[in-house]
């Protein structure tokens, strides 16, 4: 499927990481911070947009008593670029002092939304401040920033899926797939082509990657690619 009306003609590629296996690690999650946790009740922070799927499914299974609130840093510009710029949308509707906080995140790369979210909430004197993220890209760090929780690694390509997005398309995949940039050409013959229904998951371009644990890479990288942030 190639989409041009975002102005970059792109198509979903293979599927890295499945919606059982999403389900699966996000289970395991809630269980470990859950005990990390138990006894106190922390205030999940999300970063919106690419958090609040990740978010609204891990809260579901944790059982322990919890906040949560919500906030939008946006930290990338349009496509594929990514501009070094961090500003904060929209802000937190409750202070945060004195309190453990747990930021979601729906993928982490270059660590630089990160390094300012943790520089602000450290400010604002919380107790005790941990990051979890469902994929973590550590190949494109370029700020050593702290991620206790992780979903899944995940190789040096653009993913969308699971609440993350290109250009506010592809948040509604229930799994995580390859966003693969199309070549002009490409997109002229395809548009000319008749039309014709393509399952992600099928087709040479959509065979399924290994997904990988913490410490492993969910299959092999196909040229860098920065996320784009909403």
């Amino acid at each position: 499927m190639i989409s041009e009306g975002t102005g970059n003609p792109v198509h979903l590629g293979r599927v890295l990481i499945s919606r059982d296996e999403i389900e699966t690690r996000v289970r395991e999650l809630a269980r470990e911070i859950s005990t990390d946790y138990a006894g106190r009740t922390p205030v999940f922070i999300s970063l919106l947009k690419g958090g609040f799927i990740f978010l609204a499914d891990l809260v579901r299974h944790l059982t322990i008593p919890h906040e949560i609130d919500f906030i939008t840093v946006r930290s990338y510009g349009s496509g594929f670029e990514r501009s070094e710029r961090i500003e904060i949308v929209n802000d937190m509707a409750r202070g945060v002092a004195g309190r453990d906080v747990i930021v979601i995140d729906g993928i982490v790369d270059t660590g630089h939304t990160l390094s300012v979210l943790e520089e602000l909430l450290l400010g604002r004197k919380v107790r005790s401040l941990r990051v979890c993220a469902l994929l973590d890209k550590p190949s494109c760090r370029e700020i050593t920033v702290p991620v206790h929780y992780v979903g899944f690694r995940v190789p040096d390509v653009f993913v969308v899926g699971y609440g993350l997005d290109f250009m506010e398309r592809y948040r509604n995949l229930s799994h995580i797939a390859e966003l693969v940039p199309v070549a002009r050409g490409e997109a002229a013959a395809a548009a000319a082509a008749p039309a014709e229904s393509v399952e992600p998951e099928t087709g040479e371009a959509g065979k399924r990657a290994a997904p990988a644990r913490p410490g492993s890479a969910a299959g092999e990288g196909a040229g860098r690619r920065t996320r784009r942030e909403t």
